[in-house]
């Protein structure tokens, strides 16, 4: 069964945007949770400009299912992560005035400094997914850099979809399978949304894992939150 985990920087961004704490990043994960989500995720960057450092370390005690945070591997990160302690971390080579995460890492030019960040991890118990393209070589990169996943950047694939969708995933199955055959677990996310994940399932059924928050928090304003929820989980099956 793959597993939804919804990324709530979203929430935390339109809480940031007004002051106090309306919407509550905490209540939203345990709405989350109640409504059958099987993970949260969150990606704290540097600025604090949607999840704050604080927000992980207040989530940590009340999250029921697997959580997930996601970043860079700065010096912060890291002393954060190891004090929290999550079911797993995924590593995203952000630069610090990223938007969003637009790349995957290059887990050949990386494997030093990528291997010594997963043992740190691995030693605190944590899992470790590592961001990459649909690329076999980097999937294969991350496997010797000691990861337990990797985690698909899958914007080419949702960007493609419409156009040629047998086209789009083409690279993902590939990537998907060298997982597979080097006993790597498979993650993935950016930009799937209800429109796409189900088709990407199909193809890729083996998924442990997709990490959805941007669609999916733009779905609820309309849809509601626990119908949203729901509905990605149906899309999952």
């Amino acid at each position: 069964m793959t597993k939804l985990s919804v990324n709530i920087n979203k929430v935390a961004t339109l809480r940031n945007a007004r002051g106090g704490n309306n919407p509550d990043v905490i209540e939203a994960a345990r709405n989350i949770e109640s409504f059958g989500g099987q993970g949260i995720t969150v990606h704290p960057r540097p600025d604090e400009r949607h999840i704050r450092y604080q927000d992980v370390r207040d989530l940590r005690p009340i999250i029921t299912t697997e959580f997930n945070i996601e970043g860079n591997p700065i010096d912060s990160f890291v002393k954060l992560v190891l004090e929290v302690v999550p079911t797993q971390v995924t590593l995203v080579p952000d630069g610090h005035d990223q938007i969003t995460s637009n790349h995957g890492w290059d887990t050949l030019e990386n494997r030093n400094f990528l291997t010594d960040i997963c043992h740190t991890f691995s030693q605190a118990g944590i899992r470790t997914s590592i961001f990459v393209d649909a690329d076999p070589k980097m999937v294969e990169g991350a496997k010797a850099c000691g990861a337990d996943r990797v985690e698909l950047y899958t914007e080419p694939y949702a960007s493609g979809y419409n156009s040629n969708r047998e086209a789009a995933i083409a690279p993902f199955v590939a990537a998907a399978e060298e997982a597979r055959r080097i006993g790597l677990g498979l993650n993935a996310g950016h930009d799937l949304s209800l429109e796409n994940l189900h088709y990407f399932h199909s193809r890729i059924p083996w998924t442990d894992e997709v990490s959805i928050g941007h669609a999916l928090i733009c779905d609820a304003l309309y849809m509601g939150l626990k119908p949203t929820v729901e509905k990605y989980l149906i899309a999952l099956k």
